[in-house]
């Protein structure tokens, strides 16, 4: 009987062992949801970072990704991060001012940037390292930043004049910068989730929104706008961010291949940006739904003297000190 129980010790111990070393051969799931097409820069940039993880760390990582709001609305998918039902996230940088990261409104501020290079000055840079690092005490690390694009403003009627917007009820995001943008321009800004927002500008529920254009084509608002007014009154990009606790989890080797595959990721979506929104751009035209206005020097002018007083008033939410290192390091002049 003994013999017989020790039999079947062995057996029970050789079975652990075995489903043991199955689940150790199991690749590490990596939950990426994020609320826009697949067909835009950041959907292909993730897919570019699932192909990457996959083949630095031979399969011994999956990524599943979840776009166009498969699984979490705007509002939702922080949490949902901080609780660890998703592992990684690319909000949009206005998402963290509700979460209490305030200086990340810093990128809404209108006519920041003038290109990308100036951008970039600030995401690659210090500056952009530093905004990262207030997410850790959230339970968030801040891996890259993915660009979309510079924002253009649609309605359903053209808005070339500062006053054309007058009145308007404007779709945002949940910011506090670009509620007093709108208001700057005498417009009634409406927050929505962005899921929302084709079926609100269908029905009129809102008059127009901003976005950049890759945004815009991909979630067909050209079928509900009739003028896009090219404006590039700001900016609109991501976060790539992860659960500190997985993240930190994950075993070292195979951490240093999934930041590997991040920096090239980044690379590729932030190479591609401008291309998939002239791409979109086009698109647009040849649709012929959205009439596209190309606003006059002055005209572009008179719309960043309206604006460039938001600077001043949002300093004491942002942090004066942050907006006045980044007007040095792009070199941007709020008087001109």
């Amino acid at each position: 009987m003994r013999t017989w129980r020790m039999g079947l010790g062995v057996v029970a111990m050789a079975w652990m062992a075995l489903c043991g070393s199955a689940l150790a051969n199991e690749p590490i799931l990596i939950k990426f949801s994020h609320v826009v097409a697949i067909d835009t820069p950041k959907g292909k940039a993730a897919e570019k970072f699932k192909e990457l993880a996959a083949s630095y760390t031979n399969n011994r990582v999956k990524v599943d990704i979840y776009p166009n709001s498969q699984l979490f609305k705007d509002k939702e998918e922080l949490e949902a991060l901080q609780m660890g039902t998703v592992q990684m996230l690319a909000p949009s940088l206005a998402k963290f001012g509700p979460l209490g990261v305030k200086e990340f409104e810093v990128f809404d501020l209108p006519f920041l940037f003038d290109d990308y290079a100036k951008l970039h000055t600030v995401t690659y840079g210090p500056i952009g390292q530093a905004l990262l690092a207030k997410l850790t005490p959230k339970g968030i690390l801040g891996l890259a930043y993915w660009d979309n694009g510079f924002k253009q403003m649609s309605a359903n009627k053209p808005l070339k004049n500062p006053e054309d917007l007058k009145g308007l009820k404007l779709r945002i995001q949940s910011s506090k910068v670009l509620d007093a943008q709108m208001r700057a321009f005498g417009a009634n800004p409406q927050v929505m989730a962005f899921s929302e927002v084709y079926q609100a500008l269908q029905t009129g529920v809102v008059d127009g929104t901003e976005n950049p254009v890759s945004n815009f084509y991909t979630q067909k608002m050209h079928e509900v706008q009739k003028y896009l007014s090219l404006s590039d009154h700001g900016y609109l990009g991501y976060a790539v961010i992860v659960n500190k606790a997985f993240w930190e989890g994950i075993p070292a080797d195979i951490r240093s291949q999934l930041d590997r595959a991040m920096a090239d990721a980044t690379l590729y979506a932030n190479q591609i940006a401008k291309q998939e929104n002239d791409k979109a751009l086009e698109a647009v035209r040849q649709s012929g739904k959205t009439q596209i206005i190309l606003l006059t020097n002055e005209q572009r002018v008179a719309w960043k003297r309206a604006l460039v007083k938001v600077h001043q008033e949002m300093s004491g939410r942002i942090g004066a000190e942050l907006i006045q290192s980044i007007y040095q390091a792009t070199g941007f002049d709020p008087a001109k």
